[in-house]
């Protein structure tokens, strides 16, 4: 029979983690075990939930005065039968995390769907392998920037701002998750404005960019509009997915008329995922449901930057998305927020060739421009696949020279 294993972090002031597990296994189920009849436990049976591991972690003095009481700190793992569900993200997340998440001081951290639960998933259309024979780029880390300072601005502001950001060398530029359809900067006109900016730079430099438009709008128009969108020869599409739900994106990416990557953006997902006694892990909901669901590449705040994700838990994303699985495709990292030229060598080591550096001021405020800022990250990225230090090869590369003496270095030690 098919299942789900759900992971959970539980804070229980009761101190009995069994009881606890056992509780959760009946009350998202059958609601209760012990007081039916015989018979009627025998026909239930198939739908229990089943308790597989209770596992007991260290107090925490600094847990305990935050919460104002004792607490006993366990990781539970519950098995949720496939007959209790339709098998879609909606039915999963209410059945292993519906009322639950109201049950005080317990968290989400993982979920395992069966092989034959996964067949109902088709995940990324293009995953990492399939962005790089879009683009041809094979052997480096992809590189992105973001529209900046749009709001407000024309057709003609927007259209000067990609081809500066182009012209730099750039392999993906997006939309500001926060540009929505508007008078000045319509959808359509972005779509075939973009396009024509950028197919004029590539015959300037052989390069070609592609860009992200943000699709947006009310939910039951949003597959009519991104199938325009690819009429309109748009390159991919951006999408603020929390704003509208896992299965929003899996419909989208299911649809064969929606045959462009999609880039799936982190907003609102912080108020699920920060805290460390409720919530959703960002592992599971920036890494292996958006990969599930479709996305092609997942932003996600960096280590490095203002809005920063400790270490492990981006690392741990990194490794959601990418893992090896005979189901999906792997999902493109982006790491993001507070990136410069002079972090490449430590996003090199943490998240290697298969990722995307993705900067939005460390592109726009280079003191010679957006052009040169895309430039010194292209350099950059040379550097350290070359096995030289940013600061050498700076000495012959003046954008980056420049970069380097505004943001500093990090050069990582082999």
């Amino acid at each position: 029979m098919s299942e789900i294993l759900a992971t959970y972090l539980v804070h229980d002031h009761k101190g009995n983690l069994e009881k606890k597990a056992e509780g959760i296994a009946l009350g998202l189920t059958i609601g209760s075990w012990t007081d039916l009849p015989q018979l009627e436990q025998e026909q239930l049976k198939k739908h229990k939930g089943r308790v597989v591991s209770v596992k007991e972690i260290s107090s925490s003095d600094r847990v305990d005065a935050y919460l104002g009481k004792t607490v006993t700190r366990g990781i539970i793992q519950i098995a949720y039968p496939g007959l209790n569900f339709s098998n879609d993200l909606p039915a999963i997340m209410t059945t292993v995390f519906g009322k639950l998440s109201l049950d005080g001081e317990i968290k989400l951290l993982d979920l395992e769907f069966g092989d034959d639960l996964k067949r109902a998933y088709s995940g990324p259309k293009f995953g990492i392998e399939g962005l790089r024979s879009i683009t041809g780029v094979h052997e480096r880390p992809f590189i992105m920037s973001i529209f900046k300072g749009v709001i407000g601005r024309d057709l003609n502001f927007l259209s000067n701002q990609l081809k500066e950001q182009a012209l730099g060398g750039l392999d993906f530029i997006k939309d500001d998750e926060i540009l929505f359809e508007n008078e000045l900067t319509p959808f359509d006109k972005r779509i075939t404005e973009g396009r024509r900016v950028l197919e004029e730079v590539k015959e300037e430099t052989g390069h070609r960019a592609r860009y992200a438009v943000n699709l947006t709008g009310r939910t039951f128009d949003l597959k009519d509009k991104a199938k325009r969108a690819v009429e309109l020869g748009a390159d991919f599409l951006l999408f603020n997915v929390f704003a509208y739900g896992l299965d929003t994106l899996q419909s989208l990416a299911e649809d064969k008329e929606i045959s462009i990557p999609i880039m799936a953006h982190p907003a609102v997902s912080g108020a699920i995922t920060p805290s460390e006694f409720y919530g959703i892990s960002n592992e599971l909901l920036l890494g292996k449901l958006l990969r599930y669901a479709g996305a092609d590449f997942s932003l996600f705040p960096s280590p490095y930057g203002s809005v920063a994700l400790p270490k492990e838990q981006a690392l741990a994303i990194r490794d959601a998305l990418t893992v090896p699985d005979d189901h999906f495709k792997a999902t493109l990292p982006v790491p993001s927020a507070g990136i410069h030229p002079g972090l490449v060598p430590l996003l090199y080591q943490d998240f290697g060739n298969d990722a995307v550096i993705n900067a939005g001021g460390g592109v726009h405020g280079h003191e010679l421009g957006a052009a040169a800022g895309g430039k010194a990250f292209r350099q950059a990225v040379e550097a350290v696949r070359s096995g030289a230090s940013l600061a050498g090869y700076g000495e012959t590369h003046p954008e980056l020279q420049i970069a380097l003496k505004q943001w500093g270095s990090v050069e990582v030690v082999k």
